[in-house]
């Protein structure tokens, strides 16, 4: 790959964006790359969790202004829904994805971010949507997931004004989960990643199906598919598994799905 770097330690994942000197910024290809990377079932098959981060001082600092800047609306519309098919992608993948935010991420970086189950911080990141600030607006669907993290008032602030903000702002507004220092932020992501890789994977899947549908769906629709998801994992032999290693008070061993 050109434009990732991807590397495995018990069944942990790390995709790093690697093209620090554009500032890890996103282009047709690199899209195409990560579209590549999330739909082969091979990479999919060992992982329980998954790390985005960014090479450089970078995590992504937006998308290519130089290519869009050729761009005809008719391409324009093109490469934002091959971003928006991206980000769902990302949301929809079948493991937890924790973005380990290096340092800028912006525009498109913000919305890769936001597509993540949820965020880590370095104290140096800076986040932001400043599309106004070129005259365009978030392309790959930055506007509704950040309104469901840090509600619609300050979603319209910030895209509104396109001004960036601290890492620490961040954490203030329920953008970011945690902040660390610089050089422990990819120790303490892999460790909230090694811990969600210790417990059942069929659990952890099934709980991120449900709450992928939580936001779109009323809270009658979300209980019945929660009491029905509920059920069923009862049938599954990690959950069989599970009960019997805490009754008999030992770690439990996953069997093979």
């Amino acid at each position: 790959m050109k434009y990732l770097i991807f590397n495995e330690q018990d069944g942990v994942g790390t995709l790093t964006f690697n093209n620090p000197a554009a500032l890890n910024a996103l282009n047709t290809d690199m899209l195409q790359e990560m579209r590549e990377f999330l739909t082969d079932p091979a990479q999919q098959a060992s992982l329980r969790a998954l790390i985005l981060t960014g090479e450089g001082k970078a995590f992504i600092a937006g998308a290519d202004i130089k290519e869009m800047s050729a761009m005809t609306p008719s391409q324009a519309k093109t490469f934002s829904m091959l971003g928006n098919s991206v980000m769902n992608l990302i949301q929809h993948y079948p493991v937890p994805v924790i973005a380990a935010v290096n340092g800028f991420a912006l525009g498109g970086g913000l919305e890769v971010a936001l597509s993540a189950d949820f965020m880590y911080a370095s104290a140096k990141a800076k986040f932001g949507l400043p599309e106004v600030t070129l005259g365009l607006i978030p392309g790959f669907g930055g506007t509704k997931r950040l309104t469901q993290r840090v509600g619609t008032a300050m979603t319209r602030e910030l895209v509104y004004t396109g001004k960036m903000i601290t890492a620490d702002e961040a954490l203030r507004i329920g953008l970011a989960n945690q902040v660390a220092v610089p050089e422990e932020l990819m120790a303490a992501v892999t460790a909230t990643a090694q811990a969600i890789a210790q417990v059942s994977p069929h659990a952890v899947r099934e709980a991120k199906e449900l709450l992928n549908q939580c936001p779109d769906e009323n809270a009658w629709a979300v209980a019945t598919m929660e009491y029905n998801k509920f059920g069923l994992i009862f049938s599954h032999p990690q959950s069989k598994e599970g009960i019997a290693a805490f009754i008999e008070k030992r770690k439990a061993d996953w069997p093979a799905e």
